[in-house]
C-alpha cells in the first residue's frame, strides 16, 4: 500500500504527521512523502529531524484551492490532518473555524479529483459526533464532505474515507503536557473541570497504525472508528501528581462531559469489528460495497438498535499505572 507510492501530509508538521512521517520512513519504502503546511519554522525543523531525500517540505494553506492542486499533482495518497482543534479559539474565531476545516477540507477533495489521487483518508475527532461546539460541528461537516465525496468521483479510482478517534496522548495543547507543566512550576492544585469528565485516549503509535490499516481496509464511504479506552480526567490528575490537591473550575465553553465517537441516532449505520467500528454512508451511488467485509477480509456485523460509542460508557477503561506508562514520555 504505501510501498513505491508518493505521500502528501495536510497539516503534516502536527504531532500526528511527526508520528506517521517516523513511521513510513523506518517501517515502508514510500517514493516520496509530502509535508503540507503553512508555518515555515515548524516546517524548517522538521526538515532538520528528518534529513531524508525522499521528504519534501510545501508551504500552503488548505484554504489555498490552486496551490492544493498543484501540490497534490502526481500523489497517490493524502492525509489530510490539518484543522483549527482547539474549542474555546474556535467558539471566539468561527470563520476562520470555518475557512480551515470546512472550506478548506472541500478544497483537498477537488484538488484529489483533479489529480486523481487514489486514496484519502481525513483525521476526524470524537467531538464530530452529537457536536455542541464549533469545532466539532465543522469536523462533522468536514467528514460529510469526504464520505459524500465518494458519489461525485464519476469515473475517477479517487476512495475517501474518515479515521475518527478521540484525544491524543500528548499531542499538542493536550492536557497531559498542560498537567506536567503545571506540576514543572510547581503548582499546589491542578485545574480539573468537571470530576464526572471522561474522555477516549489514544497514542500517536496507535493512531498512526490505525490510519495506515485503515488505508488497506477501505473501499471508500466508510468512518472508521477505533475501539480504544476512556479515563476520567480526574483520575489523570491523580495518577500524575497524587500529591496535589484538585482545583474544579467549571466547563469551559462548547465542553462536554463526556465524547461520543458513535451516537445513537447512527447505530442503524454501524458495524462492530474486533478492534474497529465503521459507520456505512447513509447514501451510496458506488457499484454495491459489502461493508461487513473490509479489503484486509475481517468480517463485522450489525450493532443493536440504540448502540452509543460513548467515553462514559465504554467498555475498556485505563489505570493509572497504564497512563503514567503511556505518558511517560511526553514533554511540556
Amino acid at each position: 500500500m504505501i510501498n513505491g507510492k508518493t505521500i502528501l501530509i495536510t497539516g503534516g508538521t502536527g504531532s500526528f504527521g511527526k508520528k506517521f512521517v517516523q513511521t513510513i520512513l523506518e517501517n515502508h519504502e514510500p517514493k516520496k512523502i509530502i509535508i503540507y503546511s503553512r508555518d515555515e519554522l515548524k516546517q524548517y525543523e522538521m526538515a532538520n529531524i528528518f534529513n531524508d531525500k525522499r521528504m519534501r517540505y510545501f508551504i500552503g494553506d488548505v484554504r489555498d484551492k490552486e496551490r492544493l492542486e498543484s501540490a497534490l499533482r502526481g500523489v497517490d495518497i493524502c492525509i489530510h490532518a490539518a484543522a483549527l482543534k482547539h474549542v474555546p479559539i474556535a467558539e471566539y474565531n468561527p470563520m476562520e473555524c470555518i475557512k480551515t476545516n470546512i472550506q478548506g477540507a472541500g478544497n483537498v477533495i477537488n484538488a484529489a479529483l483533479v489529480n486523481g489521487v487514489e486514496h484519502v483518508v481525513a483525521l476526524s475527532t470524537d467531538k464530530a459526533a452529537n457536536p455542541i461546539n464549533l469545532y466539532g460541528a465543522t469536523k462533522l461537516c468536514s467528514d460529510k464532505l469526504f464520505v459524500t465525496a465518494n458519489n461525485i468521483k464519476g469515473a475517477q479510482k479517487s476512495k475517501f474515507s474518515v479515521v475518527r478517534y478521540g484525544n491524543v496522548v500528548g499531542s499538542r495543547g493536550s492536557v497531559i503536557p498542560f498537567f506536567k507543566r503545571l506540576i514543572a512550576q510547581g503548582a499546589k492544585e491542578l485545574p480539573i473541570t468537571d470530576e464526572r469528565m471522561t474522555r477516549f485516549w489514544i497514542t500517536l503509535d496507535e493512531g498512526v497504525h490505525f490510519v495506515l490499516q485503515s488505508l488497506e481496509r477501505m473501499y471508500g464511504g466508510e468512518i472508521f472508528v477505533p475501539k480504544i479506552p476512556s479515563m476520567k480526567i480526574i483520575d489523570l490528575a491523580h495518577a500524575l501528581a497524587p500529591h496535589l490537591q484538585i482545583k474544579i473550575i467549571g466547563i469551559r465553553p462548547g465542553e462536554k462531559l463526556h465524547e461520543v465517537m458513535i451516537p445513537k441516532d447512527d447505530s442503524h449505520l454501524t458495524l462492530e469489528f474486533e478492534k474497529f467500528f465503521i459507520l456505512t454512508p447513509t447514501i451510496n451511488f458506488q457499484t454495491p460495497v459489502n461493508y461487513a467485509q473490509t479489503l484486509k477480509g475481517e468480517v463485522g456485523k450489525s450493532v443493536s438498535e440504540g448502540f452509543e460509542y460513548s467515553s462514559d460508557g465504554n467498555k475498556y477503561w485505563l489505570d493509572e499505572q497504564t497512563i503514567l506508562k503511556m505518558s511517560s514520555g511526553i514533554s511540556f
